[in-house]
């Protein structure tokens, strides 16, 4: 016998409507991929085309355009060392904000957080000359520099309110033990918050996946990353559909797994310290 009374039916309804439209742009993007050109330029659209490869052909350079490989390792080694570096550096920050609290830190946080509310565009003349006289123009540690002072503010904010879940108790006990800082963090402090951990890496891990501004104009072709490599597809001759969504397809699949891999600590660290 179903009791869910008509409004929580109403609102399972709505959500699943939000769901799908949401999802709708998602799917005829994987379908697109998978016309040929011809069919992807129809209009009205065509459901019924036939289906074929060649736009993933096109993407991985099988018929003679560039690879797309030197642009994904770049993109993954930027994406991966900033948000290594960016959780070293957030994970004892936060504690300090949290559990050993500094004088004033609300200002603190806010500080961190004003960082953000700078325009990017601001700061691209100045990083783009500092990068031209250093001689590290087209250098993929540069973005890692970059995207690592770009999302420790907004790790650092989040990373605090998961560390104040942490409990005290536990914390004095390994003090009492004799463990230093580093282990303290290393091994009380990161297990119980790994949940909140785990969705600050995925949040920066896309922010970084995603950056394109400071990509395109500090990169050339040693450093060039995924979404810059994506805008090379939009040329004179105009723009081709199917390999266009081929290739969206193609770089939105670590982003997709990574998200996928770590859901289940996303929603637990996004919903920690929700319900008291």
């Amino acid at each position: 016998m179903n009791l869910r009374p008509p409004r929580v039916k109403g609102l399972g309804l709505v959500a699943w409507l939000a769901g799908i439209l949401f999802f709708l742009p998602i799917a005829w993007m994987v379908l697109t991929s998978f016309h040929s050109e011809e069919s992807a330029a129809t209009n009205p659209p065509s459901f019924a085309a036939s289906l074929t490869l060649d736009g993933y052909r096109d993407f991985f350079g099988t018929t003679g355009g560039a690879s797309p490989w030197p642009a994904l390792v770049n993109s993954t080694v930027a994406s991966l060392a900033s948000t290594l570096f960016v959780l070293v550096l957030a994970l004892p920050a936060a504690y300090a904000l949290s559990i050993r609290p500094v004088k004033k830190w609300t200002d603190v946080l806010f500080f961190f957080l004003s960082t953000k509310m700078l325009p990017v565009v601001a700061g691209l003349l100045p990083i783009y000359l500092f990068a031209k006289n250093t001689g590290m123009l087209d250098n993929i540690w540069l973005l890692v520099i970059l995207y690592t002072s770009m999302n420790l503010p907004i790790a650092v904010w989040m990373m605090q309110s998961f560390l104040a879940e942490v409990p005290i108790a536990v914390i004095e006990a390994a003090r009492i033990d004799g463990a230093r800082l580093p282990t303290l963090l290393a091994r009380v402090v990161a297990p119980i918050a790994i949940p909140g951990i785990a969705a600050t890496a995925l949040i920066c891990f896309i922010f970084s996946w995603n950056e394109l501004l400071f990509a395109r104009v500090l990169s050339g072709v040693v450093a060039q990353t995924a979404p810059v490599f994506l805008t090379g597809f939009i040329t004179s001759q105009g723009l081709f559909l199917a390999k266009v969504c081929a290739a969206s397809l193609v770089i939105s699949l670590p982003v997709l797994a990574a998200g996928f891999a770590a859901q289940d600590k996303l929603v637990q660290g996004l919903s920690l310290g929700a319900v008291k």
